[in-house]
């Protein structure tokens, strides 16, 4: 990930952060570097736009730019991203990586314990059915199961794959198959609510995915749509994901999850953004913002983040 830290002409500091999203065929740590630095050179000259650069970099920029401007209200980012919105928590599921069936529930009774009662499973191996049937015998009826995918379904397999995962009892799917026609044709005889991930990264895609009816909603990586409006124009609900981001990341995604407009029942969602559990240290000086299986949006100005200076530099490459 790339850190990004601004310091303003009246000495207020701002933090955003960007995960490039190479391992999906997006841009390079060094192309997001780069277009940092090349903005940071423009935003000292006083030109502040943000066109012209990857994702990652246009939402690390943006989000430094609109933590200091919080900051400077003193008010939490999210009450300026949707005034009124509140102070609250995010509700989040847990992540499984994909194992033996054993293995998946042994991760999914960890994350129970610690008050977890949606469980997203990463499909894509030899035994889906396996890992699903192993979660549901041996956490029961009362938890939410939902699936990713990740693009890995033939198109001609995906009806049956998930034909076969359905008396499960799955709450969704997330990017079963690959490009939006593909995932229109599974949707007309799905029985399980569909979610785009990788096929839908602006507003536009997501315009013609409603179009054509290829998903119910879409899974928002901050760093991959590269903006701090979840929303993607309204066309469809969205929910927030996390791309392995680091603690100023996930504060972003949270304060976005809060300002997301209501769209039913898909505002009750959890969001996929609880990845911290994944990492064995924080630069963040205040440590984790997980309290059980919810986020604790900061109340403080801004993000309400501050990086532990010391920290970073023993975890820098």
């Amino acid at each position: 990930m790339v850190l990004l830290l601004i310091r303003c002409d009246d000495d207020v500091a701002g933090l955003g952060e960007g995960v490039p999203m190479f391992l999906r065929g997006g841009d390079s740590l060094g192309t997001v570097v780069s277009d940092l630095e090349s903005w940071g050179r423009r935003a000292l000259a006083g030109e502040l736009g943000l066109s012209g650069m990857s994702p990652p970099a246009r939402v690390a920029a943006e989000t430094a730019l609109a933590d200091a401007g919080a900051r400077r209200l003193g008010l939490p980012l999210h009450e300026v991203l949707r005034s009124g919105s509140g102070p609250g928590f995010v509700e989040c599921n847990a992540t499984l990586t994909i194992d033996e069936p054993a293995g998946v529930l042994r991760q999914a009774e960890e994350w129970a314990a610690d008050g977890f009662t949606v469980f997203k499973l990463k499909l894509g191996a030899d035994d889906d059915v396996g890992q699903v049937r192993a979660v549901r015998q041996g956490l029961g009826d009362a938890v939410a199961i939902r699936v990713d995918a990740n693009e890995s379904w033939p198109a001609d397999e995906a009806e049956a794959r998930l034909a076969a995962l359905e008396p499960y009892g799955i709450e969704l799917v997330e990017q079963p198959v690959r490009g939006l026609a593909a995932m229109a044709e599974l949707r007309a005889s799905s029985p399980v609510p569909v979610v785009a991930d990788e096929a839908v990264a602006n507003s536009d895609q997501a315009a013609e995915a409603a179009r054509i009816g290829a998903c119910d909603a879409v899974a928002v990586k901050l760093s991959k749509v590269g903006t701090l409006d979840a929303s993607l124009g309204g066309h469809l609900p969205t929910y927030l994901s996390s791309a392995l981001d680091g603690p100023v990341g996930i504060a972003a995604a949270a304060h976005a999850a809060l300002a997301l407009p209501d769209r039913g029942r898909w505002s009750r969602v959890a969001h996929g953004l609880a990845t911290e559990r994944l990492f064995a240290a924080t630069v963040s000086s205040s440590g984790g913002l997980l309290e059980g299986a919810r986020i604790r949006v900061p109340e403080g100005p801004g993000l309400g983040v501050e990086i532990d200076r010391r920290a970073l530099d023993a975890h820098r490459l």
